[in-house]
């Protein structure tokens, strides 16, 4: 799956505020981050004061001869280069702990982040884009602040030391030196450009990289069944030439552009050396010793030139990284509580928000009404998957939704799960809208049991729990009998101590079905919301199923997508869908009188079924 659309909106020239937004996650390292600056300032202020010496020791030689004193020159120079290992020492080690620290909240919150967002923002994304951003993107980020933060401080004062000193020997020299300046600003504006294009495609195709990597793991029964390996590896190697290609670039620039920085700035040191010989030999004045300190001073005006531009260069390597990071962060959920219902669950002491008619989140012990009125909903603009959708049900009732594939079955469910929200109508929980109550009150009082059932890796026990994660051992064996899961779990080695497996593979589709139902059972939902949860399994675990469902139904809401229609006679309202809009609505006796669209849908099925039957009888006969 192409993810590039989901970049476009990075297309301009670097963007500075991108980084401040994320400079508050330096806020929770404010030790280390101190460390940081101190250590960059020691070693600068060292750096800027071994030039002088070094000139005072030459004029001393040069003035006195073997009579000189250089040993409280050389002492002071070796103690300084003491406090100067001190310094490395501790940039070092904060700069670890920064790029540490950073990296870890960053993870956190885009984690958290992902876990508010709403099914929408996934329908778009594959998984791989989305770790793509919790691990390189984030990792990119810590890896670069820190080292930014030393440079600030280290390659500033140091920079600032060598001018002044330039200054005070010989300012003449000194704007020899400084003529260069023009010229690495412009160098690095044309190369900002060329650099953040390069380094946007390389991140850009890493995202897609990482997203068909992980859609070839996730399928690779099915690369197998469909002998398309060859052809995954021709996409994946297209992939990968294309990162290649602009990674390359990107290091080209990088190799061209820092050599050129450092030639520049040469340049001015060479202007000055070549001034200053001819100033020396001339007799204007002007020491060997201070010509000497000056060079120096002209050579670490250079080295953090280089490496201030360094830093640029790995700014502009990590936007692309900075700005999806950033990007995610900022998403707001399309579907999240007013603040008006934040307003009120954050001033009650139970976080249970109050109205006029008593409380919205936990007053009523049960949910007795779900009411669609008037609800229409579309995915995209000018295409309405549900039209002018009218329904009520009541505590007690289960509502059968039937139809062709994409008739529009599963919207409606997510409607009720409130995963999306009616575009226009409005859907009522005991007579109030359901905007009007929270989020998470709604979907806590949810049971969604789907066609194929996600399982963690993990044990069984682990997987119920994961229902309602303060459960006894008891409470989740009592969930497993109600749902007639116990026996088999008990027959499995270790019991309810059995390892699943990533995605439950080690469990049949049957045995996965039971284990996600007793993890919906153990919530204690009052709307209950099965999404063809026994198509996909055989009769005699279907019948296993729907026992289990039958006995956890009584005195709540259920809304069940259908795909045998056998198992929903004893619905109490049956809906045909067919195009997002409701043709028949009645019992199954009621409907198949009618002899309409249900009666066909069910004789048809039933009729294949027979066949199936019959033929699986035929065939056990001849062997």
């Amino acid at each position: 799956m192409s993810t590039s659309h989901l970049d476009d909106e990075f297309k301009g020239n670097f963007d500075p505020r991108v980084w401040r937004k994320l400079l508050v996650y330096l806020k929770g390292e404010r030790r280390a981050v101190a460390q940081v600056a101190i250590g960059g300032s020691i070693i600068a202020v060292i750096e800027a004061l071994l030039p002088i010496l070094v000139g005072r020791m030459i004029d001393e030689a040069d003035q006195h001869g073997l009579d000189g004193n250089l040993l409280p020159t050389f002492v002071l120079y070796v103690s300084l280069f003491a406090f100067f290992a001190g310094g490395v020492w501790m940039f070092i080690r904060a700069a670890g702990v920064v790029a540490t620290g950073v990296g870890h909240r960053l993870r956190r919150d885009c984690f958290a982040k992902l876990q508010e967002l709403s099914f929408s923002y996934f329908d778009t994304r594959p998984v791989g884009w989305l770790t793509s951003r919790l691990t390189s993107d984030c990792g990119r980020i810590s890896g670069t602040l820190p080292w930014v933060i030393l440079d600030l401080f280290w390659g500033s004062l140091l920079l600032l030391g060598a001018v002044i000193a330039m200054f005070v020997i010989e300012p003449r020299l000194a704007m020899y030196v400084l003529v260069v300046v023009p010229f690495l600003v412009v160098t690095s504006v044309v190369f900002q450009q060329l650099m953040l294009k390069s380094s946007r495609q390389a991140r850009r195709t890493n995202s897609a990289m990482t997203a068909s990597y992980n859609e070839e793991l996730l399928g690779a029964r099915t690369t197998k069944a469909l002998v398309r390996e060859e052809k995954n590896l021709a996409e994946f190697q297209r992939l990968s030439t294309q990162m290649n290609t602009w990674m390359l670039k990107n290091a080209i620039q990088s190799s061209v552009y820092l050599p050129l920085i450092m030639s520049i700035g040469a340049a001015g040191a060479g202007i000055a050396l070549w001034k200053g010989g001819n100033d020396l030999l001339a007799g204007s004045g002007l020491t060997p010793g201070q010509l000497i300190a000056f060079l120096q001073f002209a050579t670490l005006f250079a080295q953090p030139v280089q490496e201030l531009a360094q830093r640029f260069a790995d700014i502009l390597n990590a936007s692309s990284a900075a700005e999806r990071v950033v990007s995610l962060l900022e998403t707001t959920p399309e579907i999240r509580d007013s603040d008006a219902v934040r307003a009120r669950v954050a001033a009650t002491p139970s976080g249970v928000a109050q109205t006029d008619g008593g409380s919205i989140d936990g007053g009523s012990p049960r949910i007795s009404e779900v009411v669609f009125e008037h609800v229409t909903f579309w995915y995209k603009p000018g295409v309405p998957v549900l039209h002018d959708f009218n329904l009520t049900v009541r505590k007690g009732q289960t509502v059968a939704l039937v139809g062709a594939t994409g008739g529009g079955k599963s919207t409606i469910v997510s409607l009720v799960a409130r995963f999306y929200e009616p575009r226009e109508g409005r859907i009522l929980l005991d007579g109030v809208e359901y905007r009007d109550r929270s989020l998470h009150w709604l979907q806590s009082n949810l049971g969604v049991i789907q066609q194929v059932p996600h399982l963690f890796s993990g044990t069984v026990l682990e997987n119920i729990r994961y229902g309602r994660l303060d459960a006894t051992r008891e409470e989740i064996e009592a969930a497993a009998r109600r749902v007639n899961a116990h026996d088999f779990i008990s027959a499995l080695e270790r019991g309810y101590e059995f390892q699943v497996g990533e995605g439950g593979d080690r469990l049949s589709t049957g045995q996965r079905q039971l284990v996600a139902l007793a993890r919906a059972v153990l919530r204690d939902p009052q709307i209950f919301i099965m999404d063809e949860a026994t198509s996909s399994v055989d009769t005699a675990t279907e019948r296993l199923i729907q026992g289990g469902i039958e006995a956890i139904l009584r005195d709540r809401i259920a809304f069940v997508i259908a795909h045998r229609l056998s198992t929903i006679r004893r619905a109490d309202i049956i809906l045909v869908i067919d195009g997002g809009r409701v043709v028949e609505r009645g019992t199954h006796r009621e409907l198949l009188a009618r002899r309409g669209r249900y009666f066909e849908l069910y004789t048809n099925q039933y009729a294949a079924e027979r066949e199936i039957e019959l033929f699986g009888q035929g065939a056990a006969t001849v062997r």
